[in-house]
């Protein structure tokens, strides 16, 4: 998976939040953001993190989303450290 990947796959998270009503609403009011904001947002960095957290934080989510999507949910993590960079100890 390359960065662009994990972009893609971040993405695709917002796509399949923005689709159900309520966690549309949870997803805005834990970022703050507005629905207006999500569109000067959506490619930053920081929302595709962001999209990782919640989506990581929920595992009857994650493997809804997975299941819907066809994706291995093994690559969600691999894909969240892509973006947020190598932990430092």
């Amino acid at each position: 998976m390359t960065k662009d990947d994990a972009e893609s796959l971040a993405l695709q998270v917002l796509a399949f939040l923005l689709a159900d009503p309520n966690q549309t609403s949870r997803f805005l009011s834990l970022t703050g953001l507005s629905p207006d904001d999500l569109r000067g947002v959506a490619s930053s960095l920081e929302l595709q993190t962001a999209t990782f957290d919640y989506i990581l934080s929920d595992e009857g989510l994650l493997l809804s989303f997975c299941q819907e999507a066809g994706i291995d949910p093994a690559i969600m993590g691999p894909a969240h450290q892509l973006l947020t960079g190598p932990i430092d100890f």
